[in-house]
């Protein structure tokens, strides 16, 4: 059966194999303080233009997110993000069990808009009793979000600047980072997202390796001089510091070198993926049915009839997303950086 349920059902891109092979038997020092590690971020760093930029590698993307989260909120203080938002739907609780809300907004498309952030914090504090409740500390923001759909350079430019208008750090998830990347170049008529704006309007944000061609890993980036200092206690203390660290260097080198000879590796996987997922698009369009979210990423959520939905279950791995109506839901289809056009074509001809 093909899998189209997640972007890490594969391993991971050869490359990254054939160098964990090689490098296997090196003799390193632990905990990320080894030479690929070090040279790991300064390929991450050279690839955002943010010399100054600190970068930290981390296993998964909810210890990322609850690492970098718990660093930067005060006890009383919660973070924003949109009620669809990763650390709201789909980490089993995993900030509040660290100690702060996830102060949720309304979303329709997965994103929420500075007035949205300007309104929260200035209804928070007009409130007499604003003491009693949780302050708004932080941003959370997903590039793409968990519907697929990103956000253009003009909305995180106002983002960005309300952010720093209210004293607010402004997180990124980029656990699909370069997916949202690719995307944001392919929309016509708008100005593509890049890696240095992601570094000049961001405290801090993430390139996510796990969801991108690596066998696991997400490098964490901090522009913020406020947020740096002791990030790694909080590494630690969350169970996120990988002994042997070198695993996650060794994968960056491979994911960031060579960017003088053309396109990085990172971006390169990314874009397989998104032109597999337009392939996927467009047969559904063809086919006549809705989607759930209009988007330009990896992520493709048609509306489909019950019947239809049962019919392909012993056929094809996907995921359920809910129901739209008495006889319609909607699911999702997820392609990566190792999917073949074979496997979209068996796709296509089974819808």
């Amino acid at each position: 059966m093909r899998l189209f349920t997640s972007d890490y059902t594969e391993g991971a891109h050869p490359r990254i194999m054939e160098r964990l092979i090689e490098t296997n038997l090196e003799q390193t020092i632990g905990y990320g303080e080894d030479p690929h590690c070090a040279r790991a971020r300064e390929l991450v760093k050279a690839a955002i233009q943010a010399p100054d930029a600190d970068v930290h590698f981390l296993v998964g993307g909810t210890q990322t997110n609850a690492t970098v989260i718990s660093s930067v909120l005060r006890p009383y203080q919660g973070v924003l993000c949109a009620s669809t938002g990763h650390i709201n739907a789909h980490e089993t609780g995993a900030i509040e069990h660290g100690g702060h809300k996830v102060l949720s907004l309304p979303t329709t498309d997965g994103k929420i808009s500075a007035a949205q952030i300007r309104d929260y914090v200035d209804a928070h504090f007009a409130d007499e009793s604003f003491e009693h409740t949780v302050q708004p500390g932080m941003v959370y923001i997903s590039f793409p979000t968990e519907l697929g759909t990103i956000y253009s350079l003009a909305e995180l430019e106002e983002i960005s600047a309300v952010c720093h208008e209210k004293g607010l750090p402004l997180f990124l998830d980029g656990a699909r980072l370069g997916y949202g990347l690719i995307a944001s170049e392919m929309v016509e008529g708008a100005d593509a997202v890049t890696l240095p704006d992601l570094a000049r309007l961001c405290d801090v944000f993430y390139i996510g390796g796990t969801k991108q061609g690596a066998l696991f890993g997400e490098a964490v980036v901090i522009t913020n001089e406020a947020l740096k200092k002791d990030f790694r206690y909080n590494i630690k203390q969350g169970g996120g510091m990988l002994a042997k660290g070198r695993l996650l260097g060794v994968q960056y080198e491979v994911m960031f070198e060579g960017a003088d000879a053309g396109e990085i590796l990172y971006l390169a996987m990314a874009r397989n993926a998104i032109v597999q997922a337009e392939k996927i698009r467009a047969a559904i369009v063809a086919k006549g049915y809705p989607f759930l979210a209009e988007n330009p990423t990896n992520q493709v959520f048609p509306i489909l009839p019950d019947a239809e939905i049962a019919r392909l279950r012993p056929l094809v791995g996907f995921e359920g997303w809910g129901r739209v109506d008495a006889e319609h839901s909607a699911i999702r289809f997820v392609t990566s950086w190792a999917t073949t056009d074979e496997a979209v074509e068996e796709l296509i001809s089974l819808l």
